[in-house]
Protein backbone atom coordinates (compact mmCIF):
# COMPACT_ATOMS: atom_id res chain seq x y z
CA UNK A 1 0.00 0.00 0.00
CA UNK A 2 1.41 3.45 -0.89
CA UNK A 3 2.24 5.76 1.97
CA UNK A 4 0.78 9.20 2.55
CA UNK A 5 4.02 10.76 1.26
CA UNK A 6 3.98 8.56 -1.84
CA UNK A 7 0.40 9.53 -2.70
CA UNK A 8 0.97 13.25 -2.18
CA UNK A 9 4.19 13.30 -4.21
CA UNK A 10 2.65 11.27 -7.01
CA UNK A 11 -0.79 12.89 -7.33
CA UNK A 12 -0.58 16.45 -5.97
CA UNK A 13 1.30 19.72 -6.29
CA UNK A 14 1.84 20.16 -2.54
CA UNK A 15 5.35 21.17 -1.47
CA UNK A 16 7.51 19.82 1.36
CA UNK A 17 6.16 22.28 3.95
CA UNK A 18 2.59 21.33 3.02
CA UNK A 19 3.45 17.66 3.36
CA UNK A 20 4.94 18.23 6.82
CA UNK A 21 1.76 20.03 7.91
CA UNK A 22 -0.38 17.13 6.72
CA UNK A 23 1.91 14.66 8.48
CA UNK A 24 1.44 16.63 11.71
CA UNK A 25 -2.32 16.63 11.25
CA UNK A 26 -2.54 12.91 10.54
CA UNK A 27 -0.27 12.09 13.48
CA UNK A 28 -2.83 13.67 15.82
CA UNK A 29 -6.22 13.33 14.14
CA UNK A 30 -7.23 10.26 16.13
CA UNK A 31 -8.20 12.90 18.69
CA UNK A 32 -10.73 14.44 16.28
CA UNK A 33 -12.07 11.04 15.20
CA UNK A 34 -12.67 9.92 18.78
CA UNK A 35 -14.28 13.18 19.87
CA UNK A 36 -16.50 13.14 16.77
CA UNK A 37 -17.40 9.42 17.01
CA UNK A 38 -16.69 9.56 13.27
CA UNK A 39 -14.49 8.25 10.46
CA UNK A 40 -12.09 10.73 8.90
CA UNK A 41 -10.82 10.63 5.31
CA UNK A 42 -8.39 13.24 4.03
CA UNK A 43 -8.97 14.22 0.41
CA UNK A 44 -6.32 16.23 -1.45
CA UNK A 45 -6.89 17.79 -4.90
CA UNK A 46 -5.02 16.19 -7.76
CA UNK A 47 -2.16 18.16 -9.23
CA UNK A 48 -2.52 19.73 -12.66
CA UNK A 49 -0.64 17.01 -14.57
CA UNK A 50 -2.39 14.20 -12.71
CA UNK A 51 -5.77 15.88 -13.23
CA UNK A 52 -5.22 16.13 -16.96
CA UNK A 53 -4.15 12.49 -17.14
CA UNK A 54 -7.22 11.43 -15.15
CA UNK A 55 -9.63 13.57 -17.18
CA UNK A 56 -12.46 14.54 -14.77
CA UNK A 57 -10.97 12.98 -11.63
CA UNK A 58 -10.05 15.64 -9.09
CA UNK A 59 -9.54 14.16 -5.58
CA UNK A 60 -7.31 11.49 -4.05
CA UNK A 61 -7.76 10.01 -0.55
CA UNK A 62 -4.35 10.11 1.14
CA UNK A 63 -5.23 9.11 4.73
CA UNK A 64 -8.04 7.52 6.71
CA UNK A 65 -8.77 6.79 10.36
CA UNK A 66 -11.65 5.23 12.30
CA UNK A 67 -12.96 6.14 15.75
CA UNK A 68 -12.25 4.07 18.84
CA UNK A 69 -15.33 5.56 20.54
CA UNK A 70 -18.03 4.52 18.08
CA UNK A 71 -18.91 2.31 15.09
CA UNK A 72 -17.19 2.91 11.77
CA UNK A 73 -19.03 4.28 8.77
CA UNK A 74 -16.47 2.94 6.27
CA UNK A 75 -15.23 -0.59 6.96
CA UNK A 76 -13.48 -0.58 3.57
CA UNK A 77 -10.19 1.24 2.99
CA UNK A 78 -10.38 4.39 0.88
CA UNK A 79 -6.69 5.37 0.87
CA UNK A 80 -5.50 5.68 -2.73
CA UNK A 81 -9.02 6.05 -4.16
CA UNK A 82 -9.36 8.79 -6.79
CA UNK A 83 -12.76 10.51 -6.96
CA UNK A 84 -14.02 12.61 -9.86
CA UNK A 85 -15.79 15.92 -9.77
CA UNK A 86 -19.29 15.64 -8.42
CA UNK A 87 -18.52 12.44 -6.51
CA UNK A 88 -17.70 14.35 -3.31
CA UNK A 89 -20.05 17.35 -3.37
CA UNK A 90 -19.43 18.47 0.21
CA UNK A 91 -15.69 18.19 -0.32
CA UNK A 92 -15.95 20.34 -3.45
CA UNK A 93 -17.97 23.01 -1.64
CA UNK A 94 -15.76 23.08 1.46
CA UNK A 95 -12.63 23.43 -0.68
CA UNK A 96 -14.10 26.09 -2.96
CA UNK A 97 -15.75 28.19 -0.24
CA UNK A 98 -13.26 27.54 2.55
CA UNK A 99 -15.85 26.65 5.18
CA UNK A 100 -17.12 23.63 7.11
CA UNK A 101 -20.06 22.03 5.31
CA UNK A 102 -22.67 19.57 6.64
CA UNK A 103 -25.40 17.58 4.92
CA UNK A 104 -28.92 18.18 6.13
CA UNK A 105 -30.10 14.56 5.86
CA UNK A 106 -28.17 11.34 6.53
CA UNK A 107 -26.70 9.47 3.56
CA UNK A 108 -28.00 5.89 3.16
CA UNK A 109 -25.82 4.77 0.27
CA UNK A 110 -24.03 2.05 2.25
CA UNK A 111 -27.19 0.73 3.90
CA UNK A 112 -26.61 2.56 7.17
CA UNK A 113 -27.42 6.20 8.00
CA UNK A 114 -24.26 8.32 7.76
CA UNK A 115 -24.00 12.03 8.48
CA UNK A 116 -21.38 13.67 6.25
CA UNK A 117 -19.36 16.79 6.99
CA UNK A 118 -16.36 18.37 5.27
CA UNK A 119 -13.62 20.34 7.04
CA UNK A 120 -11.08 22.38 5.03
CA UNK A 121 -7.47 21.79 6.07
CA UNK A 122 -5.79 25.18 6.05
CA UNK A 123 -2.12 26.09 6.32
CA UNK A 124 -1.64 29.83 6.39
CA UNK A 125 -3.84 31.24 3.65
CA UNK A 126 -3.91 28.03 1.59
CA UNK A 127 -6.32 25.11 1.76
CA UNK A 128 -4.33 21.90 1.36
CA UNK A 129 -7.23 19.46 1.33
CA UNK A 130 -10.51 18.55 2.96
CA UNK A 131 -11.34 16.12 5.78
CA UNK A 132 -14.51 14.12 5.15
CA UNK A 133 -16.03 13.39 8.56
CA UNK A 134 -18.56 10.53 8.42
CA UNK A 135 -20.65 9.55 11.47
CA UNK A 136 -22.45 6.21 11.65
CA UNK A 137 -25.93 7.04 13.03
CA UNK A 138 -27.21 3.46 13.27
CA UNK A 139 -26.96 3.51 17.08
CA UNK A 140 -28.05 7.13 17.52
CA UNK A 141 -29.69 7.99 20.85
CA UNK A 142 -29.97 10.90 23.24
CA UNK A 143 -26.35 11.84 23.96
CA UNK A 144 -24.97 11.89 27.48
CA UNK A 145 -23.12 14.86 28.95
CA UNK A 146 -19.82 13.16 28.16
CA UNK A 147 -20.84 12.70 24.52
CA UNK A 148 -22.04 16.29 24.28
CA UNK A 149 -18.70 17.49 25.65
CA UNK A 150 -16.88 15.29 23.12
CA UNK A 151 -18.97 16.68 20.24
CA UNK A 152 -18.52 20.30 21.33
CA UNK A 153 -14.78 19.75 21.62
CA UNK A 154 -14.72 18.11 18.18
CA UNK A 155 -16.55 21.12 16.75
CA UNK A 156 -13.94 23.46 18.22
CA UNK A 157 -11.08 21.37 16.82
CA UNK A 158 -12.73 21.32 13.40
CA UNK A 159 -12.90 25.12 13.44
CA UNK A 160 -9.24 25.28 14.44
CA UNK A 161 -8.30 23.02 11.50
CA UNK A 162 -10.31 25.28 9.19
CA UNK A 163 -8.56 28.34 10.66
CA UNK A 164 -5.10 26.78 10.31
CA UNK A 165 -4.57 26.65 14.11
CA UNK A 166 -4.43 22.88 14.45
CA UNK A 167 -2.30 20.77 14.51
CA UNK A 168 0.59 22.11 16.58
CA UNK A 169 3.58 20.97 14.47
CA UNK A 170 6.14 22.03 17.07
CA UNK A 171 4.44 19.92 19.76
CA UNK A 172 3.58 16.63 18.08
CA UNK A 173 2.44 13.95 20.55
CA UNK A 174 4.31 10.74 21.18
CA UNK A 175 1.87 8.31 19.59
CA UNK A 176 2.99 5.40 21.74
CA UNK A 177 2.65 7.24 25.07
CA UNK A 178 0.36 10.27 24.82
CA UNK A 179 -3.08 10.07 26.47
CA UNK A 180 -6.08 9.28 24.27
CA UNK A 181 -9.63 10.57 24.57
CA UNK A 182 -10.87 7.41 26.30
CA UNK A 183 -8.09 7.54 28.92
CA UNK A 184 -9.57 10.64 30.52
CA UNK A 185 -10.67 14.11 29.38
CA UNK A 186 -11.06 17.46 31.08
CA UNK A 187 -12.53 20.56 29.51
CA UNK A 188 -11.40 23.78 31.17
CA UNK A 189 -12.32 27.40 30.57
CA UNK A 190 -9.87 30.19 29.73
CA UNK A 191 -9.25 30.78 33.45
CA UNK A 192 -8.26 27.16 33.98
CA UNK A 193 -11.39 26.00 35.82
CA UNK A 194 -12.78 22.56 35.07
CA UNK A 195 -16.03 22.70 33.12
CA UNK A 196 -16.32 18.94 32.69
CA UNK A 197 -14.37 15.88 33.87
CA UNK A 198 -14.94 12.46 32.34
CA UNK A 199 -15.32 9.52 34.76
CA UNK A 200 -11.86 8.22 33.84
CA UNK A 201 -10.33 11.65 34.47
CA UNK A 202 -12.02 11.86 37.86
CA UNK A 203 -10.80 8.37 38.76
CA UNK A 204 -7.21 9.26 37.81
CA UNK A 205 -7.25 12.27 40.13
CA UNK A 206 -8.76 10.19 42.93
CA UNK A 207 -5.79 7.86 42.60
CA UNK A 208 -3.59 10.93 43.03
CA UNK A 209 -5.34 11.51 46.36
CA UNK A 210 -8.00 14.09 45.44
CA UNK A 211 -11.11 13.48 47.53
CA UNK A 212 -13.34 16.15 45.94
CA UNK A 213 -14.86 16.46 42.48
CA UNK A 214 -12.88 18.13 39.74
CA UNK A 215 -15.79 20.13 38.32
CA UNK A 216 -15.45 23.80 39.21
CA UNK A 217 -11.90 23.41 40.56
CA UNK A 218 -9.00 25.49 39.29
CA UNK A 219 -6.99 22.71 37.66
CA UNK A 220 -3.56 24.32 37.92
CA UNK A 221 -3.82 25.34 41.58
CA UNK A 222 -5.41 22.08 42.66
CA UNK A 223 -2.87 19.94 40.77
CA UNK A 224 0.07 21.92 42.15
CA UNK A 225 -1.19 21.32 45.72
CA UNK A 226 -1.33 17.55 45.42
CA UNK A 227 1.74 17.07 43.22
CA UNK A 228 4.81 15.72 45.02
CA UNK A 229 7.20 15.38 42.07
CA UNK A 230 9.60 18.19 41.10
CA UNK A 231 8.36 19.95 37.94
CA UNK A 232 9.27 22.95 35.81
CA UNK A 233 6.88 25.55 34.44
CA UNK A 234 5.23 22.87 32.27
CA UNK A 235 2.74 21.99 35.04
CA UNK A 236 1.25 25.50 35.12
CA UNK A 237 1.26 25.72 31.31
CA UNK A 238 -0.45 22.34 30.83
CA UNK A 239 -2.90 22.48 33.73
CA UNK A 240 -3.83 26.00 32.69
CA UNK A 241 -4.33 24.91 29.09
CA UNK A 242 -2.09 27.71 27.83
CA UNK A 243 0.30 25.63 25.72
CA UNK A 244 0.21 22.43 23.70
CA UNK A 245 2.54 20.51 25.99
CA UNK A 246 2.71 17.41 28.16
CA UNK A 247 3.72 16.89 31.77
CA UNK A 248 3.32 14.35 34.57
CA UNK A 249 1.90 14.63 38.07
CA UNK A 250 2.89 12.30 40.89
CA UNK A 251 1.14 11.95 44.22
CA UNK A 252 -0.13 9.28 46.59
CA UNK A 253 2.02 6.65 44.81
CA UNK A 254 0.32 7.30 41.45
CA UNK A 255 1.60 8.99 38.28
CA UNK A 256 -0.75 10.71 35.83
CA UNK A 257 0.28 12.10 32.47
CA UNK A 258 -1.40 15.32 31.27
CA UNK A 259 -1.57 16.70 27.75
CA UNK A 260 -3.11 20.10 26.98
CA UNK A 261 -4.74 21.10 23.68
CA UNK A 262 -5.53 24.83 23.75
CA UNK A 263 -8.83 25.72 22.07
CA UNK A 264 -8.59 28.85 19.93
CA UNK A 265 -11.88 29.53 18.18
CA UNK A 266 -12.45 32.56 15.92
CA UNK A 267 -9.12 33.96 17.05
CA UNK A 268 -9.89 33.81 20.79
CA UNK A 269 -8.65 31.29 23.38
CA UNK A 270 -11.80 29.81 24.83
CA UNK A 271 -10.17 27.25 27.08
CA UNK A 272 -8.51 23.90 26.56
CA UNK A 273 -8.88 20.16 26.48
CA UNK A 274 -6.67 18.26 28.90
CA UNK A 275 -6.22 14.59 28.15
CA UNK A 276 -4.88 12.49 30.99
CA UNK A 277 -3.76 8.95 31.53
CA UNK A 278 -2.78 6.92 34.57
CA UNK A 279 0.78 5.78 33.80
CA UNK A 280 1.65 4.51 37.27
CA UNK A 281 2.43 0.96 36.17
CA UNK A 282 4.42 2.16 33.16
CA UNK A 283 6.56 4.50 35.23
CA UNK A 284 7.21 1.91 37.93
CA UNK A 285 8.22 -0.52 35.19
CA UNK A 286 10.51 2.11 33.65
CA UNK A 287 12.11 2.72 37.02
CA UNK A 288 12.58 -0.98 37.61
CA UNK A 289 14.26 -1.29 34.21
CA UNK A 290 16.50 1.67 34.98
CA UNK A 291 17.40 0.10 38.30
CA UNK A 292 18.13 -3.22 36.60
CA UNK A 293 20.26 -1.49 33.96
CA UNK A 294 22.22 0.33 36.65
CA UNK A 295 22.66 -2.93 38.56
CA UNK A 296 23.87 -4.76 35.46
CA UNK A 297 26.35 -1.99 34.67
CA UNK A 298 27.59 -2.09 38.25
CA UNK A 299 28.03 -5.87 37.99
CA UNK A 300 30.06 -5.46 34.79
CA UNK A 301 32.16 -2.82 36.53
CA UNK A 302 32.87 -5.11 39.49
CA UNK A 303 33.60 -8.08 37.24
CA UNK A 304 36.07 -5.91 35.31
CA UNK A 305 37.76 -4.86 38.57
CA UNK A 306 37.93 -8.45 39.79
CA UNK A 307 39.38 -9.64 36.48
CA UNK A 308 42.00 -6.90 36.60
CA UNK A 309 42.89 -7.99 40.14
CA UNK A 310 43.22 -11.60 38.98
CA UNK A 311 45.40 -10.48 36.06
CA UNK A 312 47.60 -8.44 38.40
CA UNK A 313 48.03 -11.43 40.75
CA UNK A 314 48.92 -13.72 37.85
CA UNK A 315 51.41 -11.15 36.58
CA UNK A 316 53.07 -10.95 40.02
CA UNK A 317 53.22 -14.73 40.22
CA UNK A 318 54.77 -14.92 36.75
CA UNK A 319 57.56 -12.57 37.77
CA UNK A 320 58.46 -14.84 40.70
CA UNK A 321 58.70 -17.99 38.61
CA UNK A 322 62.09 -19.14 37.43
CA UNK A 323 60.74 -21.75 35.02
CA UNK A 324 60.21 -20.15 31.56
CA UNK A 325 57.36 -22.45 30.61
CA UNK A 326 55.42 -21.59 33.76
CA UNK A 327 56.07 -17.87 33.32
CA UNK A 328 54.84 -18.00 29.70
CA UNK A 329 51.70 -19.89 30.72
CA UNK A 330 50.83 -17.30 33.35
CA UNK A 331 51.45 -14.44 30.91
CA UNK A 332 49.08 -16.08 28.44
CA UNK A 333 46.48 -16.31 31.20
CA UNK A 334 47.01 -12.60 31.94
CA UNK A 335 46.26 -11.73 28.32
CA UNK A 336 43.14 -13.91 28.22
CA UNK A 337 41.76 -12.45 31.43
CA UNK A 338 42.63 -8.95 30.18
CA UNK A 339 40.67 -9.37 26.94
CA UNK A 340 37.55 -10.35 28.89
CA UNK A 341 38.06 -7.42 31.27
CA UNK A 342 38.07 -5.00 28.34
CA UNK A 343 34.63 -6.23 27.26
CA UNK A 344 33.20 -5.89 30.78
CA UNK A 345 34.69 -2.41 31.11
CA UNK A 346 32.87 -1.37 27.94
CA UNK A 347 29.61 -2.96 29.12
CA UNK A 348 29.82 -1.04 32.39
CA UNK A 349 29.39 2.21 30.42
CA UNK A 350 26.58 1.14 28.08
CA UNK A 351 22.85 1.01 28.95
CA UNK A 352 22.28 -2.03 26.73
CA UNK A 353 24.09 -5.28 26.15
CA UNK A 354 25.40 -3.92 22.83
CA UNK A 355 28.99 -2.92 22.21
CA UNK A 356 30.84 -0.93 19.57
CA UNK A 357 33.42 -3.64 19.05
CA UNK A 358 35.88 -1.55 17.00
CA UNK A 359 37.21 0.15 20.14
CA UNK A 360 37.59 -3.21 21.89
CA UNK A 361 39.38 -4.69 18.87
CA UNK A 362 41.84 -1.78 18.77
CA UNK A 363 42.59 -2.16 22.47
CA UNK A 364 43.03 -5.93 22.17
CA UNK A 365 45.38 -5.44 19.20
CA UNK A 366 47.43 -2.87 21.11
CA UNK A 367 47.55 -5.11 24.18
CA UNK A 368 48.71 -8.09 22.14
CA UNK A 369 51.58 -6.13 20.60
CA UNK A 370 52.67 -4.58 23.90
CA UNK A 371 52.56 -7.72 26.03
CA UNK A 372 54.13 -10.15 23.57
CA UNK A 373 57.41 -8.38 22.94
CA UNK A 374 58.21 -4.82 23.99
CA UNK A 375 60.90 -4.55 21.34
CA UNK A 376 58.67 -5.77 18.49
CA UNK A 377 58.37 -3.69 15.35
CA UNK A 378 54.98 -5.21 14.45
CA UNK A 379 51.82 -3.24 15.04
CA UNK A 380 48.58 -5.06 14.15
CA UNK A 381 46.46 -3.16 11.61
CA UNK A 382 42.65 -3.21 11.40
CA UNK A 383 40.92 -2.93 8.02
CA UNK A 384 37.15 -2.52 8.09
CA UNK A 385 34.82 -2.29 11.08
CA UNK A 386 33.08 -4.77 13.36
CA UNK A 387 30.31 -2.33 14.23
CA UNK A 388 27.93 -2.92 17.14
CA UNK A 389 27.80 -6.47 18.51
CA UNK A 390 25.82 -8.07 21.35
CA UNK A 391 27.79 -8.95 24.46
CA UNK A 392 27.16 -12.66 23.85
CA UNK A 393 29.29 -12.39 20.71
CA UNK A 394 31.70 -9.66 21.82
CA UNK A 395 33.12 -11.51 24.81
CA UNK A 396 34.19 -14.73 23.05
CA UNK A 397 35.27 -12.76 19.96
CA UNK A 398 37.60 -10.60 22.07
CA UNK A 399 39.26 -13.74 23.44
CA UNK A 400 39.52 -15.24 19.95
CA UNK A 401 41.14 -12.10 18.58
CA UNK A 402 43.60 -12.07 21.49
CA UNK A 403 44.61 -15.69 20.85
CA UNK A 404 45.01 -15.29 17.09
CA UNK A 405 47.07 -12.10 17.34
CA UNK A 406 49.26 -13.55 20.04
CA UNK A 407 49.76 -16.75 18.10
CA UNK A 408 50.81 -14.78 15.01
CA UNK A 409 53.23 -12.61 16.98
CA UNK A 410 54.84 -15.49 18.84
CA UNK A 411 54.88 -18.27 16.25
CA UNK A 412 54.41 -16.64 12.86
CA UNK A 413 56.44 -13.43 12.99
CA UNK A 414 59.43 -14.92 14.78
CA UNK A 415 61.79 -12.08 13.89
CA UNK A 416 59.45 -9.48 15.42
CA UNK A 417 58.80 -7.77 12.10
CA UNK A 418 56.41 -8.11 9.22
CA UNK A 419 52.74 -7.75 8.38
CA UNK A 420 49.83 -8.48 10.71
CA UNK A 421 46.33 -7.47 9.58
CA UNK A 422 42.78 -7.95 10.81
CA UNK A 423 40.34 -7.60 7.91
CA UNK A 424 36.62 -7.37 8.74
CA UNK A 425 33.64 -7.74 6.42
CA UNK A 426 30.06 -7.53 7.62
CA UNK A 427 27.17 -8.48 5.37
CA UNK A 428 23.61 -8.97 6.55
CA UNK A 429 23.63 -11.42 9.43
CA UNK A 430 27.21 -12.67 8.88
CA UNK A 431 30.51 -11.37 10.20
CA UNK A 432 33.72 -12.29 8.43
CA UNK A 433 37.14 -11.82 10.06
CA UNK A 434 40.52 -12.61 8.52
CA UNK A 435 43.71 -12.47 10.62
CA UNK A 436 46.68 -12.60 8.25
CA UNK A 437 50.46 -12.40 8.69
CA UNK A 438 53.44 -12.87 6.36
CA UNK A 439 55.47 -14.95 8.77
CA UNK A 440 56.79 -18.49 8.59
CA UNK A 441 53.41 -20.04 7.77
CA UNK A 442 51.83 -23.31 8.84
CA UNK A 443 53.86 -26.50 9.10
CA UNK A 444 53.31 -29.26 6.56
CA UNK A 445 50.32 -31.43 7.33
CA UNK A 446 48.87 -28.98 9.84
CA UNK A 447 45.33 -29.85 11.00
CA UNK A 448 43.46 -27.49 13.30
CA UNK A 449 41.29 -30.37 14.55
CA UNK A 450 44.29 -32.16 16.02
CA UNK A 451 46.45 -29.15 16.89
CA UNK A 452 47.97 -29.36 20.38
CA UNK A 453 48.09 -25.59 20.87
CA UNK A 454 45.88 -24.51 23.78
CA UNK A 455 45.27 -21.16 22.11
CA UNK A 456 43.92 -22.77 18.93
CA UNK A 457 41.79 -25.15 20.98
CA UNK A 458 40.28 -22.15 22.76
CA UNK A 459 39.65 -20.41 19.42
CA UNK A 460 37.99 -23.47 17.92
CA UNK A 461 35.80 -24.02 20.99
CA UNK A 462 34.62 -20.43 21.04
CA UNK A 463 34.05 -19.96 17.30
CA UNK A 464 32.61 -23.34 16.41
CA UNK A 465 31.10 -24.46 19.71
CA UNK A 466 29.86 -21.24 21.30
CA UNK A 467 29.22 -18.92 18.35
CA UNK A 468 28.22 -21.57 15.81
CA UNK A 469 30.69 -20.19 13.27
CA UNK A 470 33.31 -21.58 10.90
CA UNK A 471 37.08 -21.56 11.50
CA UNK A 472 39.65 -22.08 8.72
CA UNK A 473 43.46 -21.89 8.77
CA UNK A 474 45.48 -21.94 5.54
CA UNK A 475 48.72 -20.80 4.01
CA UNK A 476 48.63 -17.23 2.79
CA UNK A 477 49.46 -16.44 -0.81
CA UNK A 478 52.90 -14.86 -0.72
CA UNK A 479 53.83 -16.52 2.54
CA UNK A 480 52.48 -16.54 6.04
CA UNK A 481 49.21 -17.68 7.60
CA UNK A 482 45.61 -16.67 7.11
CA UNK A 483 42.92 -17.47 9.68
CA UNK A 484 39.32 -16.97 8.50
CA UNK A 485 36.32 -16.69 10.81
CA UNK A 486 32.72 -16.74 9.59
CA UNK A 487 30.30 -15.91 12.43
CA UNK A 488 26.48 -15.73 12.28
CA UNK A 489 25.14 -12.64 14.06
CA UNK A 490 21.57 -13.84 14.59
CA UNK A 491 22.81 -15.68 17.66
CA UNK A 492 19.54 -15.45 19.55
CA UNK A 493 17.70 -17.38 16.84
CA UNK A 494 19.91 -20.40 16.64
CA UNK A 495 21.33 -23.19 18.77
CA UNK A 496 25.12 -23.25 19.12
CA UNK A 497 26.79 -26.18 17.47
CA UNK A 498 28.63 -28.68 19.50
CA UNK A 499 32.43 -28.48 19.42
Amino acid sequence: MPTLSDLIKKHTDLDTADLEWIHSLVSDWQLLADLSFADLVLWVPLGSEAARGAEKESWVAVAQIRPTTGPTAYPEDLVGVVAGKGRRNLVDIAYREGRICREGDPEWGSGIPVREESIPVRRGKRILGVIQRSTNLSSARTPSRLELTYLQSASDLAKMINDGRFPFPEQEPNLARSPRVGDGLLRIDREGRVLYASPNAQSAYRRLGLATDLSGAHLGEMTARINTAPVDDSLAMVAGGRAARETEVEANGAVVQLRAIPLIVDGHRTGALVLLRDVTELRWRDRELMTKDATIREIHHRVKNNLQTVAALLRLQARRLQVPEGRDALEEAVRRVGSIAIVHETLSHTPEELIDFDDIADRVMAMAGEVSAPETRVRPKRIGGFGVLPAAIATPLAMVLTELLQNALEHGLTDNSGLLEVVITRSGERLGVVVADNGVGLPEGFDVESAASLGLQIVRTLIVGELGGVLELRRRDGGGTEVTLDIPLDRAQRTPQSG
